[in-house]
């Protein structure tokens, strides 16, 4: 397939075909990951990367953009029908513009925002301090209640007090369902603007294992990757509903994207995301969504059966998150790296209320996108749990120190301790023999 990366630049292929290796040997857990379709990696990979086209469809700054809005139009008419939406915008280059956009569309600097507390699970464009939602817009975070479930009371408490001219709901470690219609009942009480920011979950909804919020809200906002299983794109929809509040908003929202933050779309993406979304309309779809929920439930138990804390005590979507303040703070990044010793590929998150830093945080979040994609169930899950939860438990014990340099000190310390760990070696040879049972890719030809 990249035969002529090989034969021009021997460096870049050496590198992709590692990558290669090590996605085909190891378990990526990171619920925001996926493995594409051999389609979705040829669409990327096709002659419409050479296309420049500013503009929309019928409405290009460029020549020569027959085929490329026919491609565009293709890819919007499949997101229409799959999310039950009025209008749709596939031009942004991934999530964190796309919600940028939706500000630009219905806010003014200074307004009042409102998004879900980062450490409790919410996203950096939600209106987080660091990032440029935070920065531009006067940010009003709600949090999750002690038992990890959104607080609606609060969120209905402070938009009553503060007026919010948007409020988002979605998030990127949350692994209840979201009741959109709560949020709808708070946001339609003060007058804002609701978006649901559906990321994570786009495949679940779009497979009817997560309700929609296409009823409820006004916008929606979604990456294409993730459980929906495109490339990295994201998409801008606008309900009917949000039209009835603003018959303008759909103008408004692509002005946002373009001229607005972007320039020429990325062509050879959106048919990506045209092929990713025609998948996704199939009815084995379905199924997949429902395994993908089945598999974390399924993983949730084991983990909890082997006397790992899970964050609310169980999902109803895709991912969990992993409480390690059992065992002290700040266990993350033990945990991580000893689980990718191991051939199993998390990331280190926070978790509510977390008593440590986000950079040291004391939790573990991980999902089963990716190993559903391989055809993993429920029994793959329930060894998986009990792997992890091994690797926990070896790793426990180690600390990081209060400053900067005994930080360092004890990760080198732990870093050389556990190269030759004799647990984490053996459970990585357990993972390789499972993954020649879930080949992957198995016709590349790198």
């Amino acid at each position: 397939m990249i035969e002529s990366i090989k034969n021009k630049d021997n460096r870049t292929y050496d590198i992709i075909k590692k990558e290669l290796t090590r996605q085909r040997f190891g378990l990526e857990m990171i619920p925001s990951e996926n493995f594409v379709s051999r389609a979705v990696l040829e669409a990327l990979g096709s002659v419409l990367t050479n296309k420049y086209s500013e503009g929309y469809p019928k409405k290009r700054y460029y020549g020569g953009n027959e085929f490329i809005d026919q491609v565009e139009l293709l890819a919007i008419e499949r997101a229409k029908k799959l999310f039950n939406v009025a209008h749709v915008n596939v031009q942004p280059y991934s999530g964190s513009p796309a919600n940028f956009a939706v500000y630009m569309a219905v806010c003014s600097p200074g307004d009042i925002v409102m998004g879900l507390n980062l450490p409790d699970g919410g996203h950096l464009t939600h209106g987080w301090k660091v990032s440029a939602t935070g920065t531009f817009y006067n940010s009003v975070p709600y949090h999750v209640k002690p038992n990890g479930y959104i607080d609606f009371e609060e969120l209905r408490k402070l938009a009553k007090e503060h007026k919010p001219k948007l409020i988002w709901c979605g998030a990127t470690a949350y692994p209840r369902e979201f009741p959109f219609e709560k949020f709808a009942e708070i946001a339609d009480e003060v007058d804002a603007y609701l978006s649901a920011d559906i990321a994570h979950i786009a495949g679940l909804i779009v497979a009817g294992a997560h309700k929609s919020p296409a009823k409820h809200v006004h916008i929606i906002t979604t990456t294409t990757h993730k459980t929906l299983r495109g490339p990295r794109g994201a998409m801008i929809m606008v309900t009917e509903k949000g039209l009835k509040k603003d018959p303008e908003l759909g103008k408004k929202v692509d002005k946002a994207i373009f001229p607005g933050l972007q320039g020429g779309p990325h062509d050879h993406k959106t048919a990506a995301i045209a092929v990713a979304l025609g998948e996704a309309l199939k009815p084995e779809f379905n199924d997949y969504g429902k395994q993908i929920v089945k598999n974390c439930k399924a993983l949730a138990e084991s983990l909890i059966e082997n006397d790992v804390k899970v964050v609310t005590d169980g999902t109803d979507n895709h991912l969990l998150l992993i409480d390690l303040t059992p065992f002290g703070k700040g266990k993350g990044i033990f945990v991580q790296e000893a689980l990718d010793l191991s051939g199993i590929t998390t990331n280190k998150n926070t978790i509510p209320a977390d008593p440590s830093s986000p950079y040291y945080p004391s939790g573990i979040r991980l999902g089963t996108p990716a190993l559903t994609t391989r055809g993993m169930k429920e029994s793959e899950m329930e060894k998986i749990g009990k792997w992890i939860s091994e690797i926990v438990y070896e790793v426990k014990d180690y600390e990081l120190g209060d400053t900067k340099k005994e930080r360092k000190e004890n990760l080198s310390e732990f870093r050389e301790e556990i190269k030759n760990n004799e647990k984490l070696n053996i459970i990585r040879e357990k993972v390789v023999e499972l993954c020649k049972e879930f080949p992957l890719y198995e016709n590349l030809d790198y």
